[in-house]
């Protein structure tokens, strides 16, 4: 493992958190409930897919890749009558800010020195392959300091992401099956199935399949060598998000982490754990 290869896999877990108030936090969702978007996911499909403008079911099922595809249509592109892609994009970020203004509270200038860094870590972000990524790139680097945060900790959790769903099906999986063989490692399937939408017939038959290759036992338990088809995926995403480290200009790595490490473990008080992204506990990185 090369050393940008270590930085990425021990960043990810201080960085996703700071993004993923977005989706844990009730403060962040409140202005989509109050913009007509009732529930939870509605407001997700807008929020996270409005980079990409006002796009049907089948590019979103592609990029969040663990979704079923009924579950996407039930909410796009019926949301884009409600909430338009600009609208969305206001939303989610304003959301955002004010999760982070309660979470971080007594560490806004941590947050501004981080917010610098990371952007500087953006600016080397090469999103060839990287769809979700790029369309973030595009958007436009906030003035106000915690929304900049958010934003420079969203185009590389993006970045990751998309990298990781190019590993996943590298490595043969489609989306059920990734989450069928991750309930039979480590995360339950409670915190996986019922958020991404698969249905019971589904999952049976994903199980069969991976089953079939060698990669769960007949009771759903993943084998060793669906762990280590697992482990794997891992380093190749790793590989993939190791390019902005190998150069990070302004932002160093070894004075990154103890500054994300309090910021990470004040956001993640928001999240629960386990959870359906697999996140971490901050402190057992």
């Amino acid at each position: 493992m090369s050393e940008a290869e270590r930085i990425a896999g021990t960043l990810w877990p201080l960085i996703e958190p700071l993004h993923a108030v977005s989706y844990f936090a009730p403060d962040a969702h409140a202005g989509f409930d109050a913009a007509g978007l009732r529930g939870f996911w509605p407001g997700y499909f807008a929020g996270r897919a409005a980079p990409l403008g006002a796009v049907g079911p089948e590019p979103i099922t592609a990029a969040f890749f663990t979704f079923a595809p009924t579950m996407v249509a039930r909410a796009l592109p019926a949301v884009w009558q409600t909430v338009p892609p600009r609208r969305a994009l206001e939303l989610r970020q304003a959301g955002a800010v004010t999760a982070l203004r309660r979470l971080l509270a007594g560490q806004e200038a941590a947050a501004e020195r981080a917010a610098d860094q990371l952007v500087e870590v953006a600016a080397r972000l090469d999103c060839a392959g990287r769809v979700l990524a790029a369309a973030n790139t595009a958007l436009p680097l906030p003035d106000d300091p915690l929304a900049r945060l958010w934003h420079a900790a969203t185009l590389p959790r993006e970045h990751r992401g998309d990298g990781h769903v190019a590993a996943l099906v590298a490595a043969g999986l489609d989306g059920c099956e990734v989450l069928v063989l991750r309930a039979g490692a480590d995360l339950p399937r409670s915190e996986l199935q019922p958020y991404r939408g698969w249905t019971d017939e589904e999952w049976a038959v994903a199980t069969e399949r991976l089953s079939g290759r060698g990669l769960l036992t007949a009771a759903g338990a993943t084998t060793e060598r669906g762990r280590q088809a697992l482990r794997e995926i891992e380093q190749a995403t790793n590989r993939a998000a190791q390019r902005p480290w190998q150069d990070p200009g302004g932002a160093d790595p070894e004075r990154l982490i103890p500054l994300l490490t309090p910021l990470a473990r004040a956001c993640a008080t928001a999240l629960r754990f386990p959870n359906p992204i697999g996140l971490p506990v901050p402190d057992q990185t």
